[in-house]
């Protein structure tokens, strides 16, 4: 009987996994093919965007720039990643990508390497985006481009919010102005 026991113990803590993942465990590249520590990010609140080139939102670049111009100063960054996990609206190299963010709306924040958001295939920066057994806080559901996920300056997951979120909106300003 102990034997089993210590089995079932064994298979629980097994498939249980290690619990949540340290945001700042994180290393993608940037659009440049750079790498990218998210370790860099420590001390600092952060807005994660899972971007596109032709959707329908993509005109929030304008606003995640003027966010970031104004926040930037103030331990603050926006990480845009770019996919073409939805209606096939990120179709170009990262060169492409790069080019299109710079000359259509100026961007001056990090834009990382193209990547698989959600499905089987999702890196692992957005499995802990979305899943409260890796994050520890919360499930959140990507269904299209645009979607922001808030971490706050300890590493935290604290929000998750829609494609329709106005960037500049009080739901996120309020969070990057909260001491």
């Amino acid at each position: 009987m102990r034997h089993f026991l210590l089995i079932l113990t064994l298979i629980f803590l097994v498939s249980a996994g290690p619990g949540p993942s340290d945001f700042y465990s994180f290393k993608l590249k940037d659009i440049d093919g750079k790498e990218f520590a998210f370790s860099a990010l420590k001390g600092k609140k952060v807005l994660i965007v899972n971007t596109a080139s032709q959707c329908g939102y993509t005109s929030q670049y304008k606003e995640l720039e003027e966010l970031y111009k104004k926040y930037k100063d103030k331990d603050f960054v926006i990480i845009a990643v770019p996919a073409n996990n939805f209606g096939g609206q990120e179709p170009g190299s990262n060169a492409e990508i790069k080019d299109f963010c710079s000359k259509n709306y100026g961007v001056t924040f990090p834009v990382l390497e193209k990547i698989s958001v959600k499905g089987d295939d999702a890196h692992p920066l957005f499995k802990w985006l979305t899943s409260k057994s890796e994050n520890g806080v919360s499930d959140a559901t990507i269904r299209w481009n645009f979607n922001k996920f808030f971490i706050d300056e300890k590493g935290n997951w604290v929000s998750w919010f829609p494609s329709k979120t106005n960037p500049v909106g009080t739901e996120i300003t309020s969070l990057i102005e909260k001491k």
